[in-house]
């Protein structure tokens, strides 16, 4: 296991930490801002004048501008970005709704959302835009040094060699949001690699664990939006019901610590209390169990290396919580996990995801049947060649990889569009 970045224990981040969230108005940035209202004004236990301070220095969201706008009302920051420039979620909409007298610089589509995250005045971006729309902005903060809270998985998904090696570049440091791979981190951090055996990331199983393939056929998008667990958006709920979720975490995992793929193993955990899983090299298994709830993971982040006050979030009770059960993944129903490990091996993740966001937004229209999300990426993984991992030895060489990303990705989804079953 080799980190993705840098993590430098002895030279944090100072107090007050300047913080940009990118996709503010989604459930991740929602969840941030909550962290970040429930330690307003609190001194953390550290010595260090204004410890456990954050400043909210820019804000951007997509096409809820009723809520980006309640947000900056909230927080001043003096940068706000947009999905859109003109129309009802543009920016003389959003204008007309902030407060007499607050007058904040406004940047438009993700040339808005890389500008912010290289600013000078940032320190800490949360990258929590959905898909790949959020990988413009994670390689700009990464090549401006900054430290990153990851919750955008698709941008490691489809750009993880390219983002380990500006890192190593730039010094950016990664933080992973994803609740999994957040209890990885902390269940690996101070072990030496080669202590490391395995990893295991559990599932809940989405809304249809259990189900057989002809019982998924009938299946509409109000059943799948229904998690059992987690509050979560749209698109990740969708990807929870086919297992793709896991499949590109699997992939994000191996980007991540640099672990083969055949050492990574999923779970199926009904319960969502256990978060993942490391097994050492002794036969010692270390787990992180926690309520389930994505402010633990974003607050253990923002406040890295070290942990302030509890964010307004229950305790686990492990006397009350019931049994806690594991299961074998069933691949034949739900077979998006074993096309995402297909995909890594071919080359192939930019095409996995581009199909795969395509498929889920034509099933949230009634465009195509559930069953229809794996067949789709399936036909797009057959056809075409893969593509060796794309490398940065400098600013012009990332800019080149990553528009040659972006143009796979815009191609794929073309195809995706035109599928029929």
């Amino acid at each position: 296991m080799r980190y993705i970045s840098r993590l430098p224990l002895d030279s944090p981040l100072p107090w007050p930490r300047r913080v940009a969230i990118m996709g503010s108005t989604g459930s991740i940035g929602v969840n941030t801002l909550r962290v970040l209202d429930a330690w307003a004004g609190r001194l953390g236990p550290y010595p260090a004048k204004k410890a456990g301070e954050f400043i909210v220095t820019a804000l951007a969201g997509g096409r809820n501008i009723a809520l980006l706008a309640a947000q900056a009302e909230r927080w001043r920051p003096p940068v706000l970005a947009l999905r859109d420039a003109d129309g009802e979620c543009g920016v003389s909409a959003l204008k007309q709704m902030l407060p007499p007298g607050y007058r904040p610089e406004i940047l438009v589509g993700q040339a808005g959302f890389a500008a912010i995250a290289a600013r000078d005045d940032v320190d800490v971006i949360v990258s929590a835009q959905v898909g790949a729309a959020g990988l413009r902005a994670t390689v700009a903060a990464a090549e401006a040094g900054k430290v990153i809270c990851l919750a955008n998985k698709e941008s490691l998904v489809l750009a993880g060699p390219l983002i380990r090696s500006i890192c190593a570049r730039t010094g950016a440091v990664i933080l992973p949001v994803d609740s999994e791979h957040n209890a990885l981190f902390q269940c690996m951090t101070g072990r030496a690699p080669e202590e490391i055996r395995s990893l295991v990331l559990t599932a809940s199983g989405g809304p249809f664990r259990g189900k057989t393939r002809e019982e998924l056929r009938s299946v509409r998008p109000e059943h799948a939006l229904r998690h059992p667990n987690w509050s979560m958006g749209a698109k990740i709920t969708i990807d929870s019901a086919t297992l793709m979720n896991k499949g590109l975490e699997i992939i994000e995992a191996c980007y991540l610590y640099d672990m083969p793929v055949d050492r990574i193993t999923a779970a199926v955990h009904p319960q969502s209390i256990v978060h993942s899983l490391v097994e050492l090299k002794d036969g010692a298994v270390m787990a992180q169990l926690a309520t389930p709830d994505m402010r633990l993971p974003i607050a253990a982040c923002l406040s890295w290396p070290f942990m302030l006050e509890n964010a307004g979030i229950a305790p686990l009770d492990l006397l009350k919580c019931g049994p806690l059960t594991f299961e074998a993944p069933d691949t034949e129903a739900f077979p998006c996990l074993d096309l995402a490990r297909r995909a890594l091996a071919g080359g192939k993740t930019t095409e996995l995801n581009a199909a795969n966001e395509v498929a889920v937004e034509r099933f949230l229209k009634n465009d195509i049947r559930f069953l229809d999300i794996p067949a789709l990426v399936h036909t797009i993984l057959e056809t075409g060649e893969g593509t060796p991992p794309s490398l940065a030895e400098n600013p012009g060489q990332s800019r080149a990889a990553l528009e040659d990303i972006l143009s796979r990705d815009a191609r794929t989804r073309k195809q995706a569009a035109a599928w029929r079953a």
